[in-house]
């Protein structure tokens, strides 16, 4: 009896394992559904296709609202693979809280973005450290990983780091930017504009101390 018991245990360890790309990684995105993403205006510009959220519409943000770390992250290891077609413009928020519609005010947004009239190119945190280079081509497959641990946002592309920031210490903002900073909150994908198309799969977070 002792036997099968343990071979049953082990049996269940196995499984868990192989639900998990590494230890410590958890999905935030079934392959089917948009269960546990939560968005507000022109909710069609979000749709799954082939195992891959694809984003194609009139403005609007898709917030993971899912049970994992109660959609409230703080340090995190994310990635996703990301494809963008000719002239498309997108970008992953991180530390976001959900809105209706607009911009998100909260948090920052990781661009998307090779081909685009924004010269701000994939990889930049936007608007507060920017980069030009493009590392990757439309029409092709690439992981970005973004890792946030206290102040410092580590941004790669297909395993390389393309960004590094370290937000200041005694950094204060006014207005607008008030919200736009480093605290904790979720992640939204970005659909820009109609002439945009994106896709997005294979996501995934590692929480962090």
């Amino acid at each position: 009896m002792k036997y099968f018991i343990g071979c049953f245990f082990m049996a269940i360890a196995l499984s868990c394992q192989a639900q998990s790309p590494k230890n410590g990684w958890i999905s935030l995105f079934d392959g089917t559904s948009l269960r546990g993403w939560k968005v507000g205006d022109n909710a069609e510009t979000f749709s799954v296709k082939d195992s891959m959220i694809v984003v194609h519409g009139n403005t609007a943000h898709l917030f993971y609202d899912g049970p994992v770390q109660d959609h409230n992250f703080k340090n995190f290891e994310f990635k996703a693979d990301v494809m963008t077609h000719p002239g498309a413009n997108s970008g992953i928020y991180i530390h976001t809280g959900y809105q209706q519609g607009g911009w998100p005010e909260k948090g920052y947004e990781i661009q998307v973005n090779n081909s685009h009239t924004d010269w701000r190119r994939t990889g930049s945190v936007y608007g507060i450290q920017d980069i030009k280079e493009v590392f990757v081509k439309d029409g092709e497959w690439y992981t970005m990983d973004i890792t946030v641990q206290g102040k410092r946002i580590i941004v790669k592309i297909n395993g390389k780091v393309v960004n590094d920031y370290i937000e200041p210490a005694d950094l204060h903002r006014t207005g607008g930017d008030a919200q736009r900073m480093l605290s904790s909150g979720t992640f939204a994908l970005q659909g820009h504009d109609p002439n945009s198309l994106v896709y997005f799969k294979n996501i995934v977070v590692k929480p962090l101390p």
